[in-house]
């Protein structure tokens, strides 16, 4: 990996949840890279050790399943035993699902055989919400207790969602204002013990959950992706290593020392365009 600019965090500790996904794992290099100690926590512990191995001695995969609290506990006492204490976490485990999502946009009196609110299914949206609000709750339960004495960092992985909401997921879009709302009061109860809280808010990045909305099989783009082209004013899907400065500036506390309580969207100017 290229970084765009290098920081030494080789003091650091990094718990980071979700990190056997493309945006997770891609930090986790980056953070090795500038000397950080990283362990990567997913529910898949296949990938997240295929990841570590990867990565190589200043990385490990641990299988933590982020709803379950005596499994991070558990997740927790491995890292502190092979790293020592966290004192940096990232919350990146987070995602959709289609029990909460509509098949229309809009809602009108002829709609015939598709999904529409009304339709959507309340395991759905609990689901929605405890993968994105629940996990970020008991994780930083767990890990924060590493920071009161000499002080941390905690990143969430937040969403332009959070700033405009998206048609179609209803559920996932208040989870990641839900998820903006708790990096604000985390930022603002841990600040005595200095414990910086801020989140990073992704805009249209290419994953693995959406591939299939923005991809037809045969490789051409959807309507969607029309859509969402048409209202970023860069004309571009973000890449992985466009989210790479954000976080190394959040993770160096020479460079971003003062800065808590904040969302930093990385979206090509999605959230800030009217469409006019």
């Amino acid at each position: 990996m290229k970084l765009p600019f290098n920081v030494d965090l080789k003091d650091k500790v990094v718990a980071i949840t979700g990190a056997g996904g493309i945006i997770c794992s891609e930090m986790a290099r980056a953070l090795a890279e500038c000397g950080a100690k990283v362990a990567l926590l997913d529910i898949n512990e296949e990938a997240a050790k295929a990841v570590a191995t990867s990565i190589g001695e200043n990385a490990i995969g641990v299988k933590a399943n982020c709803l379950d609290k005596s499994s991070i506990v558990e997740a927790k006492t491995i890292i502190n035993e092979k790293f020592g204490k966290v004192n940096m976490l990232i919350n990146g485990a987070g995602g959709n699902n289609p029990r909460a999502t509509t098949d229309n946009e809009y809602m009108t009196p002829d709609l015939q055989g598709v999904k529409t609110f009304f339709d959507l299914e309340e395991s759905g949206l609990k689901f929605v919400f405890d993968i994105n609000i629940t996990t970020a709750f008991l994780v930083t339960q767990v890990f924060a207790q590493d920071m009161l004495e000499n002080g941390g960092n905690i990143i969430n992985i937040s969403s332009m969602n959070a700033y405009r909401p998206l048609t179609k997921i209803p559920a996932y879009s208040a989870a990641k204002a839900g998820v903006a709302n708790f990096t604000q009061w985390l930022a603002v109860h841990f600040a005595p013990m200095n414990i910086r809280c801020n989140a990073i808010a992704p805009g249209f990045f290419v994953t693995n959950q959406n591939q299939k909305l923005l991809y037809n099989e045969d490789g051409t783009p959807t309507a969607r992706t029309g859509k969402i082209l048409g209202g970023t004013p860069m004309r571009k899907f973000g890449e992985i290593s466009d989210l790479i400065g954000t976080l190394l500036w959040l993770a160096c506390d020479e460079a971003s020392g003062f800065v808590t309580g904040t969302s930093i969207p990385v979206d090509g100017g999605f959230s800030a365009y009217s469409g006019v």
